[in-house]
């Protein structure tokens, strides 16, 4: 029988020892990151890195100390969001994120790479250790509330994330139809098994406001938010409209101007019970 390293990441054996904690992965000497959120959903195109940018955006306009963990490695969006489009620095042993306009501190795949359009051509567990890489390998300065931008799904990386950082809770993120129900499930049965509270549910496209008469319309059907937080006992929920504005801020790389007044009440929440 081979010897034991006491790394269990690394380990098929089903020891009595062998805990959650054996599988996190710890910071760089002199790093500092108190509470992380991550933001999931079951499927794409939903608006994840919208809500993880407004959320960071939103905590650090209340003078908290943020960060953001791009952990889309193949379609990282959040560096043009932030309207960031350096390349990250380090040394021989590190990496320093990249600070945006407010002082979030940012690491994204788009940061490292020499040209931001490049495509990420990578099989599962070498992004699912970049990601990791991401967490051990950056020098995060004294962070109070990290937000990390997951890839759609159960996979890879999502497992990576809870098993290998000490995730305190997550966000999930849907849109009105009805296909997401279903979704949602996904995503609330995987933060049982990893053991992780869901904080709160966040609907996005969930209606327009007409500029001209103020009325409310269901787009993309009625909203499903507040039935599908009873259903799952989730005790929290924001909606956010669909908005030209926001969309043409975001593009600019403008997501710290936008206003905070749509995700204020999942901020409220993590800021208060995190």
């Amino acid at each position: 029988m081979s010897e034991c390293t006491h790394d269990c990441s690394t380990c098929g054996k089903d020891c009595a020892d062998r805990t959650a904690e054996s599988f996190r992965k710890s910071l760089r000497p002199g790093a500092s990151v108190k509470k992380v959120i991550a933001v999931v959903s079951g499927k794409g195109g939903v608006g994840k890195s919208l809500v993880t940018c407004l959320m960071a955006s939103e905590m650090q306009r209340r003078g908290h100390s943020c960060a953001v963990l791009d952990a889309d490695i193949t379609g990282p969006s959040v560096p043009k969001s932030f309207g960031v489009h350096e390349h990250c620095m380090g040394t021989d042993e590190y990496l320093f994120p990249v600070t945006t306009h407010t002082g979030i501190q940012l690491m994204s795949m788009n940061l490292i790479l020499e040209n931001e359009t490049e495509p990420v051509v990578w099989r599962g567990p070498v992004i699912a250790g970049a990601v990791t890489q991401f967490w051990t390998d950056v020098m995060w300065r004294d962070v109070d509330y990290m937000f990390v931008d997951m890839p759609p799904g159960t996979g890879d990386v999502p497992l990576t994330v809870f098993q290998s950082l000490p995730v305190d809770g997550i966000v999930i993120v849907t849109t009105p139809q009805d296909l997401v129900g279903m979704i949602v499930e996904k995503a609330v049965h995987m933060a049982e098994l990893m053991n992780v509270p869901v904080l709160g549910l966040v609907e996005n496209m969930s209606y327009f406001k007409c500029p001209d008469c103020g009325k409310e319309h269901a787009i993309f059907g009625e909203s499903k938010v507040e039935a599908l937080a009873k259903q799952y006992g989730i005790a929290h929920f924001a909606r956010l409209p669909i908005d030209p504005v926001i969309t043409t801020m975001v593009d600019a790389g403008e997501v710290e101007s936008v206003s905070g007044e749509y995700i204020a009440p999942i901020v409220d929440v993590i800021e208060k019970e995190v």
